[in-house]
C-alpha cells in the first residue's frame, strides 16, 4: 500500500481518517530525523508497509457520554427495553425493578416442590444459627430470628439471585458486636445499644442501596479476593476462639477480640471452667464436625449437616430440661418472647452525636456484607450458568436492610453455608427465601418459648462448627502460588484481625490493596521483545529465551496506560533498555543501535504528561543518533498523539501498523546505511 500526502487528511471511506506517509522530504515538514537514517527512506520502502488509521472524529460531549456509559452502565442495563413501547416498556421496567415479576408467571409445581424442600431444609440450619449469631452481635437471640424473617421477604421481591439465602452471618455479627461495643456498653445501656444497632443497620442499607442506584458497585471491587479471604479467615479464627467462653462456661471474659487477649482470658479463668458445660458442649461439637465431614464425603447426604444444628438444639434442650443441668452451672438462653418483629423506626438515632457513630459502623458492616453477598451470588450463578446484576443486588440488599432497621433487625446478608444448603437442596427461585421466612415466622409465633432451656454451650458449638468452613486454606495456597503481593494483602488482613482487631485487619487489607494498585499504576510492566525464529512474531525475551534481538534495533513493549503518574518511569525504563543494549555492544561488538521500536498495543490511553515524556525521550535518542518509532497504537492513543503535536514532531512515517513492519523498514534502512558506508570506504580507498 502506498502512502498519501499528508497526515490528518480526511478519508471519506468507511476506514475513517488515515495517517499517511508524506512523499516529500521530512525536513520540509520540520521533522527531526536521526542523522543519515530518516532521510534515506525512499518511496519504495514506504510502499512496503500499511498506513496507520485514525478513528472517526467525535465531539467532546460524545466522548464524555461514552466514558460515562462505560463507567456506570458497562452491563448495558437498558438493553431489555429495546423493542418495547408504551405500556410494555413500563411493565419491562417493573420487571427490572422487581425480578419476581419475571419468574413468578412461569412458576409451576415442580419449582414449588424444590423451593419448599430447600426453604425448610435451610430454615433448619438458619434457626439455631440465628440464635447464636445474635449473641455474637451482643444482641438478644430473638433479633437473629427477626433478621431471618423480614429481610428474606424483601430480597425475594428485589433480588436477582436464585440461590442466595438471606439472614445474619457470623462475620457481620462479630463486626457489629465489636464496633458497637466500642461506642456503647451493651450491658450498661441495653436500650441505647439496640438503638445504635438499628441506626447502623439503617445506614448500612442506605450505603448499599446508594451504591446500586448510583451504579457505583465497582467500588466494592477495591476489596480484593485476597483481602476477603484473609479477612474472613481471621474473623473465623477469632469467632471460633471466642466461643470458648460458652464451651467452657466462663463468666468473666475479655471484651477484646484479638487472639492473645482471648487465650489469656481462657487460661486466667480456669477456676470458672464448668465441667458439665465442657462435656455437653464438646460432645455436640464433635457430633456436628462428624456430621459435616460425613456430608462432605457422601454428597447425597448433604442434608445431614444442614439439619444437624437444629437436631442438636432440640436434643440438648430436652436433655437439659429433663436433667435440670441448668442448676449445675450450664447456662441456658432463657425466656424468649413470642411474636413478630416489633417496629423500631422510632428507635433509630436521627439526631445527636450517635448518628455519626451509627453511620461509621453501618458503612463498615454494610460494605463487608455487600461484598460477601455479591461474591456468594456470583459463585452460585456461575454454577447454574445464569447472570446476576451486581447493582440490582446492591439495591435489593440495601432495601432489605433499611426495612430491617425499621423492624428490629440488624444487618443481614447472604450466608454461604445456608446458600450452599439451599443450592444442594434443589432450589429453583428466590421463593425458597419466602419458605424459610415463613418457617422462621412460625417459630417466632409459637416455638420461641421452647428455646428457654437451650444450652449456650451448644450454640457456641454450632457457631464454631459453622465458621470453621470460612478458613479457606486452599484459597490461601492458591493466592501464595499466584501472586506474592496478593498474599501480603491476605496476610495483612488475617493477622490484623487475629492479633489486633477486626477494624484494623480490614484497614490493613485496604491499605495494602491500594498500595498494590499504586505500584501497578506508577510502575507499569515493560518488556524487551525479540523475534521468534521462523516467524514474524515478537515476544518477551524473558518468556521466550529463544527469541532473538534484531541487529541495531531495540524493541520495547509497554503494558499499561501512560499517565502523569508513570510517564517519567516509562521514559527512564526505555532509556535503561537503550543503555543496556549499548553497553552490550561496547563489549561484544556488532551493528550500532540505530532504532527503538515501541510496541504500544497494550497502551489503551495516554495524557499530556505522557506526550511530554515521549518528546523528552525522542530528544534524548536523537542526540545519540537513534530514531524513535512507534507501532501498533490504538485509536485513542494515536488521536492523542496527533492532537498533542507529537506525530508532526516525530514524523508520521515513524508510526507503524505492527512491530514486524517496523522491523522490516528499519532493517532495510540499516542495511542501506551499511552499504553506503562500504561504498564510501571503497571510494576513499
Amino acid at each position: 500500500m502506498s502512502y498519501g500526502s499528508r497526515i490528518g487528511t480526511e478519508d471519506e471511506t468507511a476506514q475513517g481518517r488515515k495517517l499517511r506517509f508524506q512523499s516529500d522530504d521530512m525536513s520540509s515538514r520540520g521533522a527531526t530525523p536521526a542523522p543519515s537514517i530518516g532521510t534515506s527512506m525512499g518511496s519504495e520502502v514506504r510502499q512496503m508497509v500499511h498506513s496507520v488509521a485514525l478513528p472517526p472524529s467525535s465531539t467532546f460531549w460524545a466522548q464524555m457520554k461514552e466514558g460515562i456509559m462505560e463507567t456506570f452502565f458497562a452491563d448495558d442495563p437498558f438493553r431489555q427495553f429495546r423493542g418495547y413501547k408504551g405500556k410494555q416498556r413500563w411493565f419491562v421496567g417493573l420487571m427490572y425493578i422487581f425480578p419476581i415479576l419475571d419468574w413468578l408467571p412461569k412458576y409451576d409445581k415442580r419449582m414449588l416442590k424444590g423451593d419448599l424442600i430447600a426453604g425448610l431444609t435451610t430454615a433448619s440450619l438458619a434457626i439455631p444459627q440465628d440464635l447464636g449469631y445474635a449473641k455474637l452481635a451482643n444482641m438478644d437471640p430473638i433479633h437473629g430470628l427477626y433478621a431471618s424473617f423480614v429481610p428474606p421477604l424483601i430480597y425475594a421481591l428485589l433480588g436477582s439471585s436464585r440461590d442466595i439465602t438471606i439472614g445474619p452471618v457470623a462475620v457481620i455479627s462479630i463486626i457489629m458486636g465489636q464496633l458497637l461495643k466500642n461506642e456503647i456498653d451493651p450491658h450498661e445501656d441495653r436500650a441505647g445499644y439496640l438503638r445504635l444497632a438499628f441506626t447502623a443497620t439503617f445506614f448500612a442499607g442506605v450505603v448499599q442501596a446508594s451504591l446500586g442506584i448510583l451504579r457505583l458497585g465497582f467500588l466494592v471491587d477495591f476489596l480484593s479476593h485476597a483481602a476477603i479471604v484473609g479477612f474472613m479467615s481471621g474473623a473465623a479464627v477469632t469467632i471460633a476462639l471466642q466461643q470458648l467462653k460458652g464451651l467452657l462456661g466462663i463468666t468473666k471474659f475479655t471484651t477484646s477480640s484479638d487472639i492473645v487477649s482471648v487465650m489469656r482470658s481462657v487460661w486466667t479463668h480456669t477456676g470458672e471452667w464448668n465441667w458439665p458445660t465442657i462435656g455437653l458442649g464438646f460432645f455436640f461439637l464433635i457430633l456436628l464436625v462428624a456430621t459435616r465431614r460425613f456430608s462432605q464425603m457422601r454428597k447425597r447426604f448433604f442434608w445431614c449437616s444442614a439439619v444437624a444444628p437444629l437436631g442438636c438444639v432440640i436434643v440438648s434442650t430436652l436433655f437439659v430440661f429433663v436433667t435440670r443441668l441448668d442448676r449445675k452451672g450450664i447456662k441456658v438462653i432463657g425466656y424468649i418472647e413470642k411474636g413478630v418483629n416489633p417496629a423500631s423506626f422510632s428507635d433509630i438515632y436521627w439526631t445527636g452525636p450517635l448518628v455519626a457513630r451509627g453511620f461509621k459502623v453501618g458503612v463498615v458492616s454494610g460494605l463487608v456484607a455487600l461484598t460477601e453477598a455479591v461474591a456468594i451470588g456470583r459463585t452460585f450463578a456461575a454454577l447454574k450458568a445464569y447472570h446476576i446484576d451486581g447493582n440490582k443486588e446492591m439495591i435489593a440488599i440495601g432495601t432489605m436492610n433499611i426495612a430491617g432497621s425499621w423492624t428490629s433487625c440488624y444487618v443481614a446478608t447472604g450466608s454461604f453455608s445456608r446458600s450452599a444448603v439451599n443450592y444442594q437442596s434443589g432450589c429453583f427461585t428466590a421463593m425458597s427465601n419466602v419458605v424459610m421466612a415463613i418457617a422462621v415466622l412460625f417459630t417466632l409465633l409459637f416455638l420461641t418459648p421452647l428455646f428457654h432451656y437451650t444450652p449456650e454451650c451448644v450454640l457456641a458449638a454450632i457457631i464454631m462448627n459453622a465458621v470453621v468452613g470460612l478458613v479457606d486454606l486452599r484459597a490461601m495456597y492458591l493466592v501464595w502460588k499466584t501472586d506474592k503481593i496478593d498474599f501480603l494483602v491476605l496476610a495483612g488482613a488475617l493477622f490484623g484481625v487475629m492479633f489486633v482487631s477486626i477494624e484494623i485487619g480490614l484497614l490493613v487489607a485496604v491499605i495494602i490493596s491500594f498500595s498494590k494498585i499504586l505500584i501497578h499504576v506508577t510502575r507499569p510492566h515493560t518488556a524487551l521483545l525479540g523475534n521468534i525464529p521462523g516467524t514474524s512474531m515478537y515476544h518477551d525475551i524473558k518468556q521466550y529465551p529463544l527469541a532473538s534481538n534484531e541487529p541495531g534495533i531495540v524493541i520495547v513493549r509497554i503494558d499499561a496506560a501512560i499517565y502523569f503518574s508513570n510517564s517519567n518511569y516509562v521514559r527512564e525504563r526505555i532509556l535503561r533498555y537503550v543503555n543496556d543494549a549499548e553497553d552490550e555492544l561496547a563489549v561484544n561488538g556488532g551493528i550500532p543501535l540505530q532504532f527503538v521500536i515501541l510496541e504500544m498495543a497494550p497502551v489503551m490511553s495516554i495524557d499530556t504528561a505522557a506526550i511530554h515524556a515521549f518528546e523528552e525521550l525522542n530528544t534524548n535518542l536523537q542526540a545519540r543518533g537513534i530514531q524513535l518509532t512507534i507501532s501498533n497504537t490504538v485509536g485513542k492513543v494515536i488521536t492523542t498523539f496527533k492532537d498533542g503535536g507529537f506525530v508532526d514532531l516525530l514524523g508520521q512515517e515513524w508510526f507503524f501498523l505492527s512491530v514486524s513492519e517496523g522491523v522490516q523498514v528499519c532493517s532495510i534502512l540499516i542495511k542501506r546505511k551499511q552499504q553506503a558506508m562500504k561504498e564510501n570506504y571503497a571510494d576513499k580507498v
